[in-house]
């Protein structure tokens, strides 16, 4: 094999390969800790002054007859020579009003030396905002929008010998930051294991990539390296103290966690799993057990939180109202028009802890997601739902309808509920965890409509959404969320419809095991949210 070719295998390697990150926190002293807050923060102001230029640009774009034109006659032509040809004049268009990343990237340069940016960081930071302007021309994106004072954006070089070049002294990890030589504290046996492996491939990288180069010619198959991809700094408020963490991106599957006893933390079940992921609720059917659970909760804090988050909110609304008067109106809405607040020492405390509990829920609800989608792994290894449609639920209703009463209906619909339950990242985690272990993630086609389908019957009946509780045509009561699961678990992949003899056979016993959860749900008094399960 000649070096060209070496190489070339190398670099398909490097782009097939799996990556995972390695979070742990630095060792920097605070004074050094507060430096790089610095830099994160004249990073922020960077990308604001390109994001303001950028959004200029692609506002003009848009303002233009023509290009809003050929964008409708792209999305409605089906025929590949016409849409080449309107793809070409969009192009055009965009590089006139310079909605290019080339611009973007060029534009960066004398931005990021205004602050004093490194070049590596400010190129990370010219591919974020580009990233942005992508969505809005080819995605759902609407506007690109600016960051915050006091968001800090992560401090990422997409280049290990670049930005934050790492090196090892006696046997430990050891990473640059300007002047600035720091560690990272390993707290765990995975840490360390994750760590020992990163080393071991920085002791003997020539031998490792040629390993894999064979493996990936010779058995088309990607071996863990543990290559160090690329550094992320992250600073962190908490508790009000900053923290660092440091990313690091490594080639390879992660290494197995393991407990005290050293036996492996995560088992990986076999077979079929169905799941029926609501606003709040997830219902599952497999053949070891059936649940019915609330999303993102770890106890029965999260009530309390969201409770003591909503009241804080209000406390700052009154706060802020009575400082600044003269920015409403009578009616209590917000005058229209650029306006000057001003914040009392009392909204800021309040202000710092909503915060605080706004971090620590966000915290916990992706500590809760992560054990329930470990928790469904170790059931089984195909996971059958519905696609996602948590944004459409988000939505505010467009027609206004009025109710029996003649009142008008609330066009608001499930925002909340998706903001402090989160669906979608459930669904997005499940994803990739089923994937990354060696599992099947299913998604059934709009057509399988499991929540109106009825076995006994072999027909699709509409229901209300606020029939919880549903009576099958033979009469059995059934809670609606788990029926839906269960017709899931009943997935033909061959035909990827309802395997309708496997609804008959099992459903007794599945139909025992729904029971018998509802039975201890009451026992212990557990709120299932929109269930329709009554607990005293």
């Amino acid at each position: 094999m000649t070096d060209e070719e070496y190489k070339k295998f190398l670099k398909q390697f490097h782009k097939l390969s799996d990556r995972h990150i390695l979070v742990a926190e630095t060792d920097m002293p605070y004074s050094d800790v507060m430096k790089v807050v610095t830099l994160s923060d004249k990073i922020r102001k960077a990308g604001n002054e390109l994001i303001g230029l950028m959004r200029k640009n692609y506002d003009q774009l848009m303002r233009t007859k023509r290009y809003r034109r050929l964008q409708k006659l792209y999305g409605d032509t089906e025929d590949k020579d016409k849409r080449k040809t309107l793809a070409k004049q969009l192009n055009e268009m965009q590089s006139e009003y310079n909605v290019t990343w080339d611009f973007c990237r060029k534009s960066m340069i004398p931005i990021g030396k205004k602050y004093g940016i490194n070049a590596v960081f400010a190129l990370t930071k010219a591919e974020d905002v580009w990233r942005g302007i992508e969505k809005c021309l080819y995605g759902n994106g609407k506007t690109i929008h600016f960051s915050k004072y006091g968001e800090l954006p992560c401090i990422r070089a997409k280049q290990i010998n670049r930005g934050i070049p790492i090196s090892v002294k006696d046997n430990k990890l050891q990473f640059k930051i300007s002047n600035n030589i720091f560690g990272i504290r390993v707290n765990d046996r995975f840490q360390q294991d994750e760590v020992d492996a990163v080393l071991s491939y920085l002791a003997n990288p020539k031998i490792i990539d040629d390993k894999a180069v064979d493996t990936l010619v010779e058995d088309a198959y990607c071996i863990n390296t543990y290559r160090p991809c690329y550094a992320t700094l992250v600073p962190k408020l908490i508790r009000g103290k900053y923290r660092l963490y440091l990313h690091l991106t490594i080639e390879g599957k992660a290494k197995p966690k393991y407990d005290k006893n050293g036996d492996p933390r995560h088992i990986y079940g076999k077979g079929m799993i169905g799941a029926d992921i609501g606003t709040q609720t997830v219902a599952y059917t497999s053949n070891a057990e059936v649940g019915l659970k609330n999303l993102s909760e770890r106890g029965n804090s999260i009530q309390t939180s969201e409770r003591k988050e909503r009241l804080l909110y209000r406390a700052m609304d009154r706060s802020r109202r009575a400082t600044n008067p003269q920015n409403y109106n009578d009616d209590g809405t917000i005058k229209k028009g650029r306006k000057t607040w001003k914040y009392s020492n009392h909204y800021k405390r309040l202000k710092a802890k909503h915060t605080e509990l706004c971090r620590i829920n966000a915290t916990n609800r992706q500590l809760a997601i992560n054990e329930d989608a470990n928790h469904l792994r170790s059931l089984g290894d195909v996971f059958v739902t519905e696609p996602k449609n948590a944004s459409k639920l988000m939505k505010r209703a467009k027609e206004t309808t009025v109710n029996s009463k003649g009142k008008f209906n609330k066009k608001k619909r499930f925002g909340k509920s998706i903001k402090n339950r989160c669906p979608s990242g459930f669904q997005t985690t499940v994803e990739k965890k089923f994937k990354v272990t060696g599992g099947v993630y299913i998604e059934v086609p709009n057509n399988y409509r499991a929540s109106q389908y009825d076995h006994t019957s072999d027909d699709y009946i509409k229901k209300k959404l606020s029939d919880r509780m549903y009576k099958l045509t033979d009469g059995t009561l059934v809670q609606r969320d788990w029926y839906s699961s269960y017709l899931l678990y009943c997935y033909d992949c061959r035909t990827q419809s309802i395997d309708k003899n496997k609804c008959i056979t099992e459903f007794d016993k599945h139909y025992n095991k729904e029971k018998a959860l509802i039975t201890w749900i009451k026992a212990n008094k557990i709120k299932i949210l929109n269930s329709g399960i009554k607990v005293a």
